[in-house]
């Protein structure tokens, strides 16, 4: 394991210090204004575009992401970058239809989204519901695995780092809202500038090893090296299928769990709730350019590590228990760096997962502030008690995460797995129930409590179906493929396809038969006008669109 050597601590010193007098400097400016919670959780009126858009890819990468889509990079190439690439479709698609729903009726958390659309009931349970998810599942895991990838570069314990991480942390999210985003455009400026550097390292290392030089010419070497792993669309024949079947990125499952992350997601949406609709749309369109560029700082350093380990680099540092681990692709190469640039890439780790722990706690800090605290336990509580309410949950929240982080095993699972597969057995059904809770009005509060105890239900159900079902017959579709121990599975991203379809079957039945029997239905304001775009974010989503369409056309 290499450290750190003086140089790369002053690199980060540097980091910190920014960070720290900007976000206080901002604190100072703006906290004559801060009397309302409302400004205090959603930094009312006073983000801007690109501070929207920064924050949401700051709240978005952590260090298990770089890390984790490393890993995958490595193990079956630029195909996982569709959950970056289909995202900035989807941020788009949430800009235009989802976004003038939420800012026309006064939405400010989701659970308050659905006592307006549904009723008190479906609110609370999943007030409750959000609140230890990203507890125990979201803010746990980014912890303990941004600690580990810290460690595993600097040579500091994993328990050192996590109490460091959370105490930052906990420092950037006191300051509220206003603090997050506005700091968050400097996290991403060394997330960015971090990952581009590792980039280049792999890239001329690539190089290095045909006996060239320089980034355009081992970009060319990776292309002819690794043809298997530029291939955007899996075929059925791919050992790596079960993870991204074929064309499920495209028409299928990823548009589910894209949705729902995007658009019914306290710890994301907050950022524009506050805003006006322009300025909303202009950081998301912001952010959806930003994704587009994801793809270099975390996919191209795993395939560059592949090829390097292809030709004879890395077969030691790669192996884990006796076995390869393709997560240590990304600290691998990091561990390459020179003092100084270390550091930036130290840096750049830190900022991740500082910005997404800082996020989380925030939208957790809302959701019990505003959701369960005021509408349940003080009713009469005024806005100076309700924020420090709101901080005190945040402390709260951060000691339960150091707490509970170690017990879970999560390094067992693979960091972005460990996410995916917590999150994506609710996901289906909760994004039926904001779907046609947004766009039909006849759809009834217990269709609502169908698609979220239904759904999860149902994603069990489909789980556990091959350990009594043989599912082979759905092979031919490309529907089910065998798993390493011979068993044919349905693909996860199929899986949320499905279970979304049968939420919104159960939904309309449901919702019909409520109809009949009288029961009224609570719809929300909408207007056509309201999708209506202006010319510049008409603009923008049409050259992300063309860059979309050509990049997957290139890499098919």
């Amino acid at each position: 394991m290499k450290t750190l050597q003086s140089l790369d601590y002053l690199v980060f010193l540097f980091y910190f210090l920014v960070v720290a007098s900007y976000g206080f400097w901002v604190y100072r400016k703006k906290k004559s204004a801060q009397t309302s919670s409302k400004d205090y959780f959603l930094a009312e009126g006073s983000l801007t575009w690109w501070a929207i858009g920064a924050s949401l890819i700051a709240s978005n990468i952590s260090a298990e992401q770089m890390i984790g889509m490393s890993g995958s990079g490595f193990k079956m190439g630029l195909a996982i970058a569709s959950y970056e690439w289909m995202a900035a479709a989807t941020l788009l698609i949430v800009a235009v239809f989802f976004m003038p729903i939420y800012l026309k009726n006064k939405i400010y958390t989701m659970p308050q989204f659905l006592n307006q659309r549904y009723n008190s009931t479906v609110a609370m349970i999943m007030a409750i519901f959000w609140l230890l998810l990203y507890v125990v599942v979201n803010l746990t895991s980014i912890l303990y695995l941004g600690a580990l990838a810290i460690s595993s570069i600097s040579g500091i314990s994993i328990t050192a780092c996590m109490i460091g991480l959370a105490i930052f942390a906990v420092i950037i999210t006191l300051g509220g809202m206003k603090v997050i985003g506005y700091t968050d455009v400097i996290q991403v400026f060394f997330l960015v500038l971090g990952g581009l550097v590792t980039t280049y390292l792999a890239l001329n290392l690539v190089s290095e090893k045909f006996g060239d030089t320089g980034i355009v010419k081992g970009f060319h070497h990776l292309l002819n090296s690794a043809d298997d792993h530029f291939h955007m669309i899996l075929k059925k024949d791919n050992p790596n299928y079960l993870d991204l079947p074929g064309l499920t990125v495209l028409v299928g499952g990823m548009w589910i769990a894209n949705l729902n992350y995007w658009g019914c997601n306290q710890y994301i949406t907050q950022r524009a709730l506050g805003a006006s609709l322009p300025t909303a749309r202009g950081g998301l369109l912001f952010a959806a350019f930003l994704k587009l560029l994801m793809p270099v700082i975390v996919c191209l350093p795993g395939i560059a590590a592949f090829v390097l380990h292809q030709k004879g680099s890395f077969q030691t540092e790669m192996m884990q228990g006796g076995e390869l681990n393709p997560d240590k692709a990304y600290p691998v190469l990091l561990n390459l760096l020179p003092a100084g640039l270390k550091g930036l890439s130290f840096a750049a780790l830190t900022a991740a997962v500082v910005a997404s722990l800082a996020g989380k706690a925030n939208s957790i800090s809302t959701i019990f502030t505003l959701d369960i605290y005021k509408k349940v336990i003080n009713k009469e509580a005024d806005e100076k008690k309700m924020v420090w309410i709101g901080k005190a949950t945040i402390i709260i929240a951060m000691i339960l995460a150091l707490i509970i982080a170690p017990m879970l095993g999560i390094d067992k699972k693979g960091g972005f797995q460990f996410i995916q597969e917590y999150t994506g057995f609710v996901s289906p059904g909760i994004f039926a129930m904001f779907f046609l809770g947004f766009f039909w009005k006849k759809t009834s509060s217990n269709a609502a409590l169908f698609a979220t105890v239904g759904g999860f239900g149902l994603s069990i159900l489909f789980k556990k179906l091959p350990g009594f079902m043989d599912l082979s017959f759905l092979a031919s579709s490309g529907f089910s493929k065998a798993n390493a121990d011979g068993v044919y599975e349905i693909p996860f991203l199929d899986r949320m396809g499905i279970v979304f379809l049968f939420c919104v079957i159960g939904m309309y039945i449901i919702s019909m038969i409520d109809r009949r029997r009288g029961v009224e239905m609570k719809g929300l304001e909408i207007d056509t006008k309201m999708f209506g775009m202006n010319k510049s974010f008409a603009a923008g989503a049409l050259i992300v669109c063309g860059l979309l369409v050509a990049l997957y056309t290139l890499f098919w």
